[in-house]
């Protein structure tokens, strides 16, 4: 009898000891700096989190080392819920083919949220280079080595997703690398180099005034900012897309029951109407899933990078 009630003393204690989810403010570290389209969408979303769970969601930027840092930072909080974290395509499924060593290891340090965005990336060409994407590539067959496409940097997705094209094209262009987007739409408006990999944002003004030509957009299907633009694969190279994305994640070992709700709220969160409106503005389109097609969705873009990585020998900066 001593025994049954110590144990249901014990039991009592833990249930009364056990408080709601969540019980304290929730960090969202975002693994980028102030003012692009990752913080601003977690900017947006955070509030409507806030309101639903009934705390604090407090965003908080610790960028660096490709998302390393920030993510490295959530993957080593307790898996209680109350830290989150912000994480791109780098971070969760690119790095660990570029960097020698990792402080984490994506699939097994982090349990998958959701999805919340992708980026579509433009390419674009100079007016003087020819009118649509197929007559480029036939040009750039006829002369290999003779075209150079910039992009936003070493291991990026722009340079990635430009050397899958190269590999599906089976084209021959120079990559020329840029300190970010901005950088490259530039240079390529002024003729300094015929061909980009840019974000949406950093075209789009010169695109819609006629100044920088848009030849193709890289994700599977038109994109709500610009349904004028063709996709590649209409291009003739079926079957390419490559894309930018983020999505949420939280430490492994948080609790599934916890890991879901989140998953539900925001997902709830993109659904409202000013925050697409918001996210499509800067340049990034909604992209919400459920934690375990999120986990598919990483592990597939690891392969499919992995891959590019070592056919281009492309090596981190």
């Amino acid at each position: 009898m001593r025994t049954i009630l110590v144990a249901a003393l014990t039991l009592w204690a833990g249930l009364a000891g056990a408080q709601p989810y969540p019980s304290k403010p929730i960090r969202f570290i975002v693994s980028f700096p102030p003012g692009g389209s990752a913080d601003l969408v977690a900017r947006a979303i955070a509030p409507r989190l806030s309101e639903r769970l009934g705390q604090p969601v407090l965003v908080e930027n610790r960028p660096g080392a490709g998302g390393n840092i920030g993510v490295d930072a959530v993957a080593k909080a307790a898996p209680d819920g109350h830290t989150i974290g912000l994480a791109a395509a780098g971070a969760l499924a690119v790095n660990a083919s570029l960097y020698p060593s990792m402080p984490f290891n994506p699939e097994k340090d982090l349990a998958p949220i959701t999805a919340l965005a992708m980026i579509p990336f433009f390419i674009v060409a100079h007016p003087s280079q020819p009118p649509t994407l197929a007559e480029v590539i036939a040009a750039a067959k006829a002369r290999p080595g003779a075209l150079a496409y910039g992009h936003g940097g070493n291991g990026s997705a722009m340079h990635l997703s430009g050397e899958l094209l190269k590999m599906m094209a089976g084209v021959n262009l120079v990559a020329v690398p840029y300190k970010g987007s901005g950088p490259v739409a530039a240079d390529v408006l002024a003729g300094q180099v015929p061909l980009g990999v840019v974000d949406i944002p950093s075209a789009i003004a010169n695109v819609r005034a006629g100044k920088l030509r848009a030849l193709a957009v890289t994700t599977a299907r038109r994109v709500q900012a610009a349904p004028e633009v063709p996709t590649v694969a209409e291009a003739g190279i079926a079957g390419y897309e490559a894309i930018g994305w983020f999505g949420a994640v939280a430490p492994a070992g948080t609790p599934e029951a916890i890991v879901q709700r989140l998953a539900a709220e925001m997902r709830a969160a993109l659904d409202a109407p000013d925050i697409r409106s918001r996210m499509i503005a800067a340049g990034a389109e909604p992209f919400a899933s459920s934690p375990q097609e999120f986990a598919a969705f990483i592990r597939a873009e690891a392969r499919k990078w992995a891959e590019v990585i070592r056919t281009a020998g492309v090596k981190a900066e």
